[in-house]
């Protein structure tokens, strides 16, 4: 290339994790010097950070990785798949190194390997806040790294390790550097966000000179404290779980949880490694909704199960209805390499697998209808995401970005992307809702 400043090109797959982690790589890319290219031609080389959870993911990650190669023939790759060396070396052995997820030292050492450091990093000066992957009313805040869990279906501590958690101060500065640029909603990401802290035993941090224990809890309150929405995802159901409805209730962070029940087949969720009492799950979900009746709630499902029986299949499908989760996603069971949950006996035929999943999901449809019919003729205030001549995309407290449904606005006058406003509810349908602008 002509240009004297070395660039680089970025590919960024997964999940809100991974582009935590993305966004951490360009950040020091922008702070020692180097150029971000907007295509593979410009590029002097390409950064490809991989998704390695289930099938689709790694297949999606090795064409990015192949078209990488092929658009412009120099590539590191980072990420959950590059914990697996061996699969990207074996489908694309030109590449120039392989790191795994939260490598950021590995990945720099790397590109300075293959395109040595600007002799001026000054040139270009990063933001406090750092480069963002995502639109500027919102950002994900990822406390900690890793899971002290062993979910026979997951691979996940096996490629990004045993819990850490972030020191809580540094947690609390990057906070404060997004909301100063603009950010009007933080999305709270770990692996299991309800054990934040649990590997330091809760010690002792500062934040702006004040003491503040590392824990779920105490980082809630202080992210609460600056003003902007605060959303909790991956939150385990731990008992201390509920100590954070309060905060909710009195509007210190939005009355939303993301919680991954799994199943509620006790047999079942034993043989997949997680908390095995649907019942006393029943009576937690009562009680968060008796401290908030707001509360929304999403959670995640597996069906088909290797050994899932249709009385076990049926029980699951009891636990919805009693539950009446407001969002809910559901994955038919694949194998996943390097997962125990292989091996278990009594695999179930695909076939059956889908069709247990199409079930779950009309009557969760049903469910999610019911519960947003429920918000008509009510005011709530949204965050708009999108503003398109008159039509105005929003979301509501209950609705995170990418995953959830949306608010379309009538009737706004002139709003920008990131502005608050407050809204009457008109229709709703099984995802979304409508409304007029107050």
């Amino acid at each position: 290339m002509n240009s004297s400043v070395p660039r680089v090109g970025f590919v960024s797959l997964g999940c809100p994790k991974a582009t935590s982690d993305s966004e951490r790589i360009l950040t020091q890319l922008r702070a020692e010097g180097y150029a971000i290219s907007p295509s593979y031609q410009q590029a002097d080389l390409v950064i490809v950070n991989t998704c390695g959870f289930i099938d689709a993911a790694v297949e999606e990650s090795l064409d990015a990785i192949g078209e990488a190669l092929s658009e412009n023939g120099r590539v590191i790759v980072t990420g959950c798949l590059g914990a697996k060396g061996d699969v990207v070396r074996k489908a694309h052995p030109s590449v120039l190194a392989v790191t795994g997820p939260h490598a950021l030292d590995e990945v720099m050492g790397a590109v300075h390997d293959h395109l040595p450091q600007p002799h001026d990093p000054f040139t270009d000066l990063v933001p406090p806040q750092g480069i963002r992957l995502t639109p500027r009313h919102y950002a994900y805040l990822k406390i900690a790294e890793g899971c002290n869990h062993k979910c026979t279906f997951c691979i996940i501590p096996s490629m990004r390790g045993k819990l850490v958690s972030r020191p809580i101060g540094e947690v609390m500065n990057e906070a404060e550097h997004l909301v100063r640029a603009g950010v009007k909603e933080l999305l709270v990401i770990s692996q299991d966000t309800s054990a934040y802290g649990v590997d330091v035993r809760y010690r002792t941090g500062f934040w702006n000179g004040r003491p503040v224990k590392t824990r779920m809890t105490e980082l809630a309150a202080a992210l609460g404290s600056l003003g902007v929405w605060v959303r909790l995802h991956y939150v385990y159901p731990y008992p201390h779980v509920d100590e954070v409805l309060p905060l909710m209730a009195e509007g210190k962070i939005l009355p939303y949880l993301d919680v991954p029940f799994q199943h509620a087949s006790p047999r079942i969720l034993k043989l997949m490694k997680r908390p095995a009492d649907a019942e006393n799950t029943l009576e937690r979900i009562r009680r968060w909704r008796d401290i908030c009746p707001d509360i929304v709630l999403r959670s995640t499902f597996i069906v088909g199960f290797p050994g899932e029986t249709a009385s076990e299949f049926e029980q699951l499908l009891d636990f919805l209805r009693e539950a009446q989760l407001d969002r809910v996603g559901c994955f038919a069971y694949s194998d996943v390499e390097g997962a125990t949950a292989n091996a278990l006996p009594d695999p179930l035929p695909e076939s059956l697998k889908q069709e247990r999943r199409e079930r779950f999901m009309q009557v969760q449809s049903e469910i999610s209808a019911a519960r947003l019919r429920a918000k008509l003729g009510r005011t709530m205030t949204v965050l708009v995401d999108e503003v398109d001549g008159r039509r105005v995309r929003a979301r509501s407290p209950g609705d995170a970005p990418e995953i959830d449904g949306t608010v379309i606005v009538n009737g706004a006058r002139k709003p920008a992307v990131g502005d608050l406003i407050d809204v009457k509810i008109t229709r709703a349908s099984e995802h979304d809702l409508w409304g007029r602008a107050l």
